[in-house]
């Protein structure tokens, strides 16, 4: 019973008898201590073939240990009647067959003790597998106390041999232990001889590694080993209990002979151990010992050894200290397709076997057509005969014992769904693997930062679950905020219980929504985060100021007290803020300022939702934006094509930032006349032109661009107090777009964006707009730098779409343009042209077709001239305000009078 790793999960070549995988290169211990000795190393990779002649004929041993050997018939696994030595019951893991050939044995046999496949210090815990609140599958979880990232896991299903045999041990008062190695050896492994692990069949000394169960399945003619395990194991009869038990431990024996450990040299110091535990336990029993180990191991067991040759091998490993408790498991996780290779591919299935008392066919299709009628699948009791016939039929004909899991999956496929796949996928989604959460009770031992995420849990009413749900959070109400906060705090911990998702449309952040999903993985990683704290809490503000005194990156800073915010962890903000100011002193680089900038932005304006102060960021944040002001022209000057690239996305970055910053934006006069400005602004900051249109008026704001209510953001909910920041801040970045959209050596998909950014904010005037188009687009720019001003104006997200249709005279000189670029330039800025373009919704890229194709008016360009198909000379306010009622209506908000 090989511990499974907690990263890395892969599908490795492997015994699926033994149906567990090694600890991965990174849990386990580097080189430690000293290298072993010639006999140890000898004794840790030799083979039976290969022991010395004494050891064969067993001269070391002593003759009460030969006499003793001799009496059990060398551990010999012999009938219920006539057996002599301890009743040896190899098994596969997570195997309903052989869950149930267990129960039968045991049943007949009625040992003195039992020992189980597992670390031998989980003895302490295995009581607790009788609690009521104990419901599987729940797996062992073993950590290195100095390093809690260093696990593994032993995990049971309710169809596993082991919990079968732990649970009748423990109702009828029999003793019951494990025998493995320790999960203090498996932890510390480091030696070359310990490793299971190899990319390749080849092992490195050890030869190939095998799949015995596709070995057996291939000397009886079958090409596929889970079939071969159904018919004769699984879906066997009843009969004598031991019997299937004797025959696979011969067949083991065989392939033992041939293979030796077969590709797994680490199982040699395992069974070593597992032979010493066996003494122990015939000397305190006698031969009333019943054991249930891996098929693979039970030759092992047989094979006749000294105890100085077993202690031989384990002398020397090294030793890790370790801590082990219950924890939940799920059925995903035993799936071989989810990369833990337990040797089953359906859990749900075996479970289902296991379960059924009689009919499993007939329950089978029952539990599907109810999944399938509960997602409005039709499907009726006719439908349930015909597939349980069906899949009969196909077993007779394909010479099963009874219907497998293949013959119901294609009864279900072609009667039930249909012959479709779609609701097939989700049988086999739900059902044949299944999403079922084990528990463990609350007397489970466990480190104290779990204990207090388990209680956090209880009292918010998040119970975990293995099957993925999404969580909607109002941050107005007390609970929700908690939720959020805990659920921040443990991502900040590296504990991924949830994952934020994309809400609802808008720049508010009064609603969240949350992916959870609850995988074992999240006890390790509660582990690790332990060494910060006891709380939740409180680890999570002491890892934010370690990470906080570490950050060199400004924007991984502002990212931190972003988190900080969201989590409120006030007492690590002063920490966070102190690093914060210094790396935004020493920090000259505009582009990692511009990079800092939004984090920051999104904190002050949306923090004090959540009940956090962020007063303390108001400073930072206005110094960081004054610097941006400053030093963005001169940093966006001369940049090749993907730096501008970059610089783009930084430009739309902070120019959501400042709107998020300042309560009135561009309130203030906009700088003066700047080199390569297209206009002179006016006293109100307006460009100079007849054809200047008021601000847009936005939601919640009158028409001179003020804040229509104090501190009203755009979902309704107070906002809070005007923000801490410089005045005029709004004006000196409209003076930065100005001096971007005009100035020659800036690239020009940089100075399309600047362009189109002060048109949408009512700065710059639809002729101006025309103007600079013309400017960029004029025959003596060259092709490629005209069509990535094209792609900075109306590309992207921006809705240069609907710009375009609605405004024709843009759409002319787009139109001219494009049809006087030279043939030999055309095919160079093609595929720029189509990327644009093609971002369109198809509608938009229809209705600019049709516009092209329809060719210029004779009245002239212009959005407001008589004459446009669909568009009346002027707006027409009663038009507008007849919708209003049915969006009313449609919202469900009441009508203002």
């Amino acid at each position: 019973m090989t511990p499974t790793p907690t990263a890395t999960e892969r599908d490795a070549s492997r015994a699926p008898d033994d149906g567990w995988v090694p600890v991965p290169e990174r849990d386990r211990v580097p080189d430690v201590g000293p290298e072993r000795t010639e006999p140890e190393r000898a004794g840790g990779e030799r083979t039976g073939a290969e022991r010395t002649e004494p050891e064969r004929a067993g001269a070391e041993r002593t003759e009460p240990e030969r006499a003793g050997a001799e009496r059990a018939g060398g551990f010999g696994a012999g009938g219920a009647g006539g057996r002599v030595g301890p009743l040896l019951l190899g098994v596969r893991h997570h195997g309903p067959g052989s869950a149930r050939g267990v129960r039968a044995a045991l049943e007949a046999a009625r040992p003195a003790a039992v020992l189980v496949e597992g670390p031998a210090e989980a003895d302490a815990l295995v009581a607790l597998a009788a609690d009521p609140g104990m419901r599987p599958p729940v797996a062992l979880l073993a950590h290195a106390v100095d390093d809690p990232g260093r696990a593994a896991f032993w995990p049971m299903a309710e169809f596993s041999p082991e919990w079968v045999a732990i649970r009748w041990a423990l109702e009828r008062g029999v003793p019951v232990r494990f025998f493995d190695l320790p999960a203090a050896h498996t932890l510390a492994a480091a030696d070359p001889t310990w490793s299971d692990e190899g990319d390749e069949d080849e092992v490195s000394g050890g030869g190939l590694r095998i799949d015995p169960v596709a070995e057996l399945a291939r000397a009886g003619g079958y090409e596929d080993a889970e079939r071969w395990w159904e018919d004769v194991v699984e879906l066997r009869g009843a009969g004598d209990p031991t019997a299937p038990f004797e025959a696979l431990a011969e067949a083991m024996g065989a392939l033992r002979e041939t293979y030796g450990h077969g590709g797994h040299p680490r199982d040699l110091v395992r069974e070593a151990h597992m032979r010493l535990r066996l003494r122990a336990a015939r000397k305190e029993f006698g031969d009333s010992v019943a054991v249930v180990c891996g098929a693979w191991h039970v030759p092992a067991l047989t094979r006749r050894t000294t105890v100085a040759a077993d202690k031989a091998l384990l002398k020397g490993l090294p030793r890790a200290k370790t801590e082990l408790t219950w924890v939940p498991w799920t059925h995903r996780r035993l799936a071989r397709r989810s990369g833990y290779g337990a040797g089953i591919d359906a859990p749900g299935w075996y479970g289902h076997l296991f379960a059924a008392p009689d009919r499993p066919v007939e329950r089978w299709m029952t539990k599907v057509a109810g999944l399938l009628r509960a997602e409005d699948h039709p499907v009726s009791s006719a439908h349930v005969i015909e597939a349980v016939r069906l899949a009969e039929t196909l077993a007779a004909l394909r010479g099963r014992p009874l219907p497998g899991l293949d013959e119901t999956t294609d009864a279900v496929r072609a009667v039930l769904c249909e012959g479709s796949d779609v609701p097939l996928g989700l049988v086999r989604d739900r059902l044949v693997v299944g999403d079922v959460l084990g528990e463990v009770p609350a007397a489970a031992p466990a480190v104290p930062l779990q204990r207090d995420l388990t209680r956090r849990q209880r009292t918010l009413r998040l119970k975990p679950e293995a099957q993925e749900r999404e969580l909607g959070l109002d941050l107005r109400k007390e609970t929700d905020g908690e939720r959020s906060r805990l659920l921040h705090r443990l991502r900040l911990l590296g504990v991924h219980w949830g994952e934020p998702a994309a809400g609802r449309a808008g720049t508010g952040t009064f609603r969240e929504t949350w992916r959870l999903r609850w995988v074992p993985e999240l006890h390790v990683q509660v582990a690790e985060a332990g060494v910060w704290g006891t709380t939740v809490e409180g680890a999570a503000t002491a890892k934010a100021e370690s990470l906080a005194l570490a950050a060199t990156a400004l924007a991984d800073v502002t990212a931190l007290a972003e988190q900080c915010l969201l989590a409120g962890l006030t007492d690590a903000l002063p920490v966070v803020m102190r690093a914060l100011a210094d790396r935004a002193a020493l920090d000259t680089d505009v582009a990692h300022l511009a990079q800092a900038l939004p984090a920051l932005a999104r904190s002050l304006r949306y923090g004090d939702v959540r009940g956090t102060g962020t007063a303390a960021l108001g400073e930072v944040a206005a110094g960081l934006a004054e610097r941006i002001c400053v030093g963005l022209p001169p940093a966006c000057a001369g940049l090749d094509a993907d730096a501008a690239a970059q610089m783009r996305d930084r430009l739309d970055a902070v120019h959501t930032a400042i709107g998020l910053l300042h309560e009135d934006r561009f309130d203030t006069p906009a700088a003066p006349d700047m080199p390569g400005s297209p206009a002179a602004p006016d006293r109100s900051g307006s460009p100079a032109g007849p054809d200047r249109p008021e601000p847009h008026a936005g939601p919640g704001r009158s028409a001179d661009g003020a804040q229509a209510g104090p501190g009203r953001s755009d979902s309704g909910a107070d906002a809070g107090p005007a923000l801490p920041l410089a005045a005029g801040l709004g004006g000196r970045w409209s003076g930065v777009l100005r001096r971007l959209a005009g100035w020659d050596r800036i690239p020009g998909g940089l100075r399309g964006r600047a362009a189109r950014l002060l048109l949408d904010e009512g700065r710059l005037g639809e002729s101006e707009a025309a103007l600079l188009m013309s400017r960029a687009l004029s025959p003596g720019t060259p092709p490629a730098d005209a069509a990535a001003w094209i792609d900075g104006f109306v590309g992207g997200a921006s809705g240069g779409g609907l710009l375009l249709v609605h405004d024709e005279r843009l759409l002319d000189l787009v139109d001219a343009w494009l049809t006087g670029v030279p043939d030999e330039a055309f095919t160079d800025v093609l595929p720029l042209l189509r990327r644009t373009f093609s971002a369109y919704e198809p509608g938009v890229r229809r209705t600019l077709g049709e516009l092209v194709a329809r060719g210029p008016r004779s009245d002239g360009p212009g959005p407001s001239a008589p004459g446009v198909p669909g568009f009346a000379p002027a707006p027409d306010p009663a038009r507008a305000d007849a919708v209003l009622p049915l969006l009313h209506l449609i919202l469900g908000t009441e009508v203002t009078a």
